[in-house]
């Protein structure tokens, strides 16, 4: 009997796809798939947010198709999600600063001067927490009809931004004509650097 499984559970190993499992970096595991709003999603992408030399963050995204572009992103249907995984201890207050500073990079001031209710209270989310330690984590979840979602150590924060344009430039931090780490975006879009 055992000689008959040896060859079937070796065709399993190798027919199985790298993103039938779950993927490490930086320590923090990322499952191959999540569920939003009762849709599975995969795993796109995997990546360490660095400042300097010190690493700030493990992020992950994950769409319900293979992206390789902001763009590509956007237009996919459905659900999708930025996890985010803290590395180091950061001022919550400071985080959220630091992605209104990535949103302005990427857009014109004008389109920037209207996201600005929806920048202040994303601060306001983030200031609230005071700290983020190493292990805790945020998502941010675009459900189509509700708008972005965003969760910080697993409880939702609020009603969701309801303008697509909000969670586009949200995302342009990470995956825009200026990301905040190119290794990131490359590594979030599974891109050869």
């Amino acid at each position: 009997m055992r000689s008959l499984l040896r060859p079937v559970l070796f065709a399993l190993v190798l027919g199985a796809s790298p993103l039938a499992f779950a993927v490490e970096v930086a320590g923090v595991n990322f499952p191959p798939q999540v569920e939003v709003n009762g849709n599975r999603l995969d795993l796109n992408g995997a990546g360490v947010r660095y400042k300097a030399i010190f690493k700030v963050y493990a992020a992950g995204l994950y769409t319900g198709r293979k992206v390789g572009s902001l763009e590509e992103f956007l237009k996919a249907p459905g659900p999708k999600r930025m996890s985010i995984t803290m590395l180091r201890e950061i001022d919550a207050a400071e985080l959220g600063k630091l992605f209104s500073r990535g949103m302005e990079d990427n857009m014109d001031r004008a389109a920037f001067a209207q996201l600005i209710p929806g920048i202040m209270r994303m601060s306001q989310i983030f200031s609230d927490h005071k700290k983020l330690m190493p292990g805790d984590n945020f998502t941010l979840d675009w459900v189509p009809g509700q708008g972005l979602v965003i969760s910080v150590k697993g409880k939702v924060q609020g009603a969701p931004f309801k303008e697509p344009e909000f969670f586009a430039a949200l995302m342009g931090i990470w995956l825009g004509r200026q990301p905040a780490d190119w290794q990131l975006k490359n590594a979030l879009l599974d891109l050869k650097s």
